[in-house]
């Protein structure tokens, strides 16, 4: 994993406070669990959901910082990926960093316009002959779409992870390109970097 530079200060604040009191609940039941009138189990399923809530933070907070010297695009992207989380709309999105991806692809349909909401929302509708492929964004330019991307080698649950997960997955595994992944079936969005995926929160406005 690369060394993170990046100072997006509200998201940051809201990951440190996240931690330091998901931190405390765990020692307040660590003080306790001798207490034989005190029960942790309900204390760690709040800590649970805690956790879950800084696992999206933290996604969301280190997805900026992975994009934000690539692309000027951020409200563009976090735009699209939302209204078409919505709409359960599948979609891949992948914004080249340093590495070029032009000899990993298979390469798809030329497109060679700037970045906007409604390119990506009508690529990627249903029934467009280029839904089905990965769109290629290189600074703030839809390069191309309907690319087609290695597939990840490693092991996962077929019936869990979709195509474009792996997609999603294979590139990160061959490049330091981000891949984000709207899924058709639930909605969920996530991003591959560096060979894993991570979930964001679809039921709060995603903030690059």
């Amino acid at each position: 994993m690369e060394k993170i530079n990046c100072d997006l200060t509200p998201m940051k604040e809201n990951l440190e406070n996240g931690i330091k009191h998901l931190i405390h609940l765990l020692q307040s039941n660590l003080n306790r669990i001798g207490n034989e009138n005190y029960c942790v189990l309900g204390s760690l399923e709040d800590a649970k959901n805690q956790l879950n809530s800084i696992e999206f933070t933290a996604s969301s907070y280190y997805l900026g910082c992975y994009l934000s010297s690539f692309t000027d695009a951020f409200n563009e992207l976090s735009t699209t990926v939302q209204h078409l989380s919505k709409l359960k709309h599948g979609a891949l999105i992948v914004v080249e960093r340093f590495d070029s991806i032009e000899t990993i692809i298979q390469k798809g349909t030329k497109i060679g316009a700037m970045l906007t909401s409604k390119l990506l929302e009508s690529i990627f509708y249903p029934g467009n002959p280029l839904h089905d492929g990965a769109v290629l964004i290189r600074e703030n330019v839809v390069v191309s779409a309907a690319n087609v991307l290695p597939l990840t080698k490693k092991v996962y649950d077929k019936k869990k992870l979709g195509t474009r997960h792996r997609a999603a997955l294979g590139i990160s595994e061959q490049s330091d390109a981000l891949a984000l992944v709207v899924s058709e079936e639930t909605g969920q969005i996530s991003f591959a970097f560096d060979g894993n995926l991570y979930p964001l929160n679809t039921t709060q406005p995603i903030v690059f």
